[in-house]
């Protein structure tokens, strides 16, 4: 069982930043990769960006060269630095951990993105 909580969401102006973060309960040396997904009402949640336990990272188009996300082995932590949000971007944000072919997920973070 790996429990997952996030934090870091908030009100933010288009064209801010924000970095959400991610505490694993579990050694994430151990978990074969974490992610970040979002969603809003309405739509399926989608993936967001993801890391490997090997470090190879991969993101959604929409938010190539804006979104970076990165871990910390010695703190159990994920992060997601977001940049030069956008509207669109306004979502709750959930980690997620793939531990032994099963999917973990943190309670979720809103993001507002509003002027």
């Amino acid at each position: 069982q790996v429990q997952l909580v996030e934090s870091g969401g908030g009100l933010v102006q288009p064209g801010g930043s924000l970095r959400l973060s991610c505490a694993a309960s579990e050694s994430i040396f151990s978990i074969d990769s974490m992610a970040w997904y979002r969603q809003v009402p309405g739509k399926q949640r989608e993936l967001v960006a993801i890391i490997t336990s090997g470090g190879t990272m991969s993101y959604a188009d929409s938010v190539k060269g804006r979104f970076t996300i990165s871990r910390d082995n010695a703190k159990n932590m994920v992060y997601l630095q977001m940049n030069s949000l956008k509207p669109e971007d306004m979502a709750v944000y959930y980690c997620n951990a793939v531990y032994r072919a099963l999917h973990y997920w943190g309670q979720g973070t809103q993001v507002t993105v509003s002027s």
